[in-house]
């Protein structure tokens, strides 16, 4: 069964007075595969400027976008519309020799999964492998997809959701130590604790699907997001690989395995080359004010 978003992600740069503007880089189209089409997309920016689209290295499509003229406004907004078929993350089957924890890729996996099995981050303590191995059975044997399934749920129930707008995310270390962090901060988390475990990932970047948003605008009431987090806003999960199922979702924020809710725009070995937009504009120091930014999905309701 396959379902249909609308799905609108708005960005406006504020400024004091006009400023120059150099180059955006916006991961803008929705990554094509058996469980996602792209239908239409479209993208809006104001003032006037040159749009270009390139692939990079991870094949995620790019606009470069280079504003023509000085302005105390950039707005940026991107939309499509896509089908997204139901994954069942739980149901693939693993290789016979994966299917258990620990295993071993082959030397041709390896080779192509080099950069997502390496950790990007020091753990000098040991104390994030100390963590992951936690979700490492003592009484029996480990399945490999149910110890990424444990830590999954461990983040969800045990760390707090705290959103951030500024740009950046928050070391491994850093969110075991606060006990909190954003979706980017979850996604990494896990990453990295897998990753020490000898399990390939890369990071995901998004949008998020929240079924209570249209009921309640249906219903004409105020949305509840309790429910889900990260709705309305750009989100961050991971992918791991699995051998024989490939590259799984994982969503520590709410605890989602695969589904259709979760869209995805961009892949990375590192949350820091998935950022939705990336660019410099040149004026004041002081002529910064802010930005907003505003993501809308609506499912599509059938005729």
């Amino acid at each position: 069964m396959t379902v249909r978003y609308d799905i609108v992600h708005t960005t406006v740069y504020r400024y004091r007075e006009p400023v120059q503007f150099g180059e955006h880089r916006v991961i803008f189209r929705p990554r094509d595969s058996h469980d996602l089409r792209v239908l239409a997309t479209d993208l809006q920016v104001s003032p006037e400027a040159t749009i270009r689209l390139i692939q990079d290295p991870h094949s995620n499509s790019i606009a470069i976008v280079q504003p023509l003229e000085p302005a105390a406004e950039l707005r940026i907004v991107c939309s499509f519309t896509i089908e997204h078929a139901h994954s069942h993350n739980l149901e693939l089957p693993l290789a016979p020799g994966a299917e258990f924890f620990p295993f071993a890729y082959s030397v041709e996996e390896r080779f192509d999964l080099e950069h997502y099995l390496r950790p990007h981050h020091d753990d000098p303590l040991g104390r994030l492998t100390a963590w992951a191995r936690q979700f490492i059975r003592t009484d029996g044997p480990t399945g490999t997809r149910d110890l990424l399934v444990q830590m999954n749920q461990h983040i969800r129930e045990n760390f707090e959701y705290v959103a951030r707008d500024e740009e950046g995310t928050q070391t491994p270390l850093q969110t075991l130590d606060l006990g909190s962090g954003s979706c980017r901060d979850f996604a990494l988390l896990m990453m990295e604790a897998a990753r020490r475990l000898g399990v390939a990932t890369r990071f995901v970047s998004g949008y998020l699907y929240d079924p209570a948003l249209d009921r309640d605008a249906e219903a004409g009431a105020e949305a509840d997001t309790t429910a889900i987090v990260g709705a309305g806003s750009t989100h961050a999960w991971l992918q791991a690989y699995l051998p024989g199922a490939g590259w799984v979702p994982f969503d520590p924020t709410n605890n989602l395995l695969g589904g259709n809710t979760l869209i995805r725009v961009g892949v990375a070995r590192d949350p820091r080359q998935a950022a939705p937009i990336l660019g410099s504009w040149f004026g004041p120091p002081d002529a910064y004010l802010g930005m907003d930014v505003a993501v809308h999905v609506q499912r599509q309701r059938a005729a």
